[in-house]
C-alpha cells in the first residue's frame, strides 16, 4: 500500500527558501506530479525541471523569461564576439602565411640567382678552357701538317715564325 501512496504523491515548490538540496532531489525523484506555485518556478528552472502545473499569477514566470531573454542575449554578444574574435585569428593566420610565402619566395629567387651565376661563371671559365685546348690542339695539328709538308724546305726559324704567326692570328678570331 505504501509503494501506492508514493506512486501518486504530488509536490508543491513554492518561492523562498529551498533549504536541503538533497532533500529536494529525493522529493523530486519520488514526486509522480511537480506543480510550481508562483516563484516555485524559478527553482525549477535553474534545477531545468519542467512542472507538470503552473499555478499562480505568473509574475515569477515573467521574471523567469525575462531571465532567460536576458541570458539569450548575453549569449548572442558572446557569440557575436566570439566570431569576430575567430574571423580576427583567421585573417591574423592568412597574413601570416602571405608573409611566410613571400619570404620564401623571395629567397628561392635569390638563390636561384645564386645558382645561375655560378652555373654561368661555370660556363664561362669551361668555355674558355676548351677555347684555348682548342687553339692549342689547332696550332700543333697545323704545324705538324705543316711540317710534314714542308719538311725539307721550312728552317728552324722560318717555322718558329710560322707557329707565331697562326698563333696571333687565331687570337685575333676569338
Amino acid at each position: 500500500m505504501e509503494a501506492n501512496v508514493r506512486a501518486n504523491q504530488t509536490l508543491l515548490i513554492a518561492a523562498g527558501n529551498i533549504g536541503s538540496e538533497a532533500k529536494l532531489a529525493t522529493s523530486i525523484a519520488e514526486a509522480s506530479r511537480i506543480i510550481a506555485v508562483d516563484g516555485g518556478l524559478s527553482h525549477l528552472n535553474q534545477l531545468g525541471i519542467c512542472p507538470r502545473i503552473v499555478i499562480g499569477d505568473l509574475d515569477s514566470a515573467e521574471e523567469a523569461r525575462q531571465q532567460a531573454n536576458d541570458a539569450l542575449a548575453q549569449y548572442e554578444a558572446e557569440l557575436v564576439k566570439a566570431r569576430t574574435e575567430a574571423g580576427e585569428m583567421i585573417a591574423k593566420a592568412r597574413q601570416d602565411a602571405k608573409a611566410v610565402a613571400e619570404e620564401l619566395r623571395a629567397n628561392n629567387t635569390r638563390e636561384l640567382g645564386e645558382i645561375k651565376q655560378a652555373a654561368t661563371a661555370d660556363i664561362d671559365a669551361a668555355k674558355k678552357a676548351a677555347i684555348g685546348e682548342l687553339h692549342a690542339q689547332a696550332s700543333t695539328l697545323a704545324v705538324a701538317i705543316a711540317g710534314k709538308i714542308l719538311d725539307r724546305e721550312i728552317s728552324a726559324v722560318d717555322q718558329q715564325a710560322l707557329v707565331n704567326e697562326t698563333l696571333a692570328e687565331m687570337a685575333n678570331t676569338k
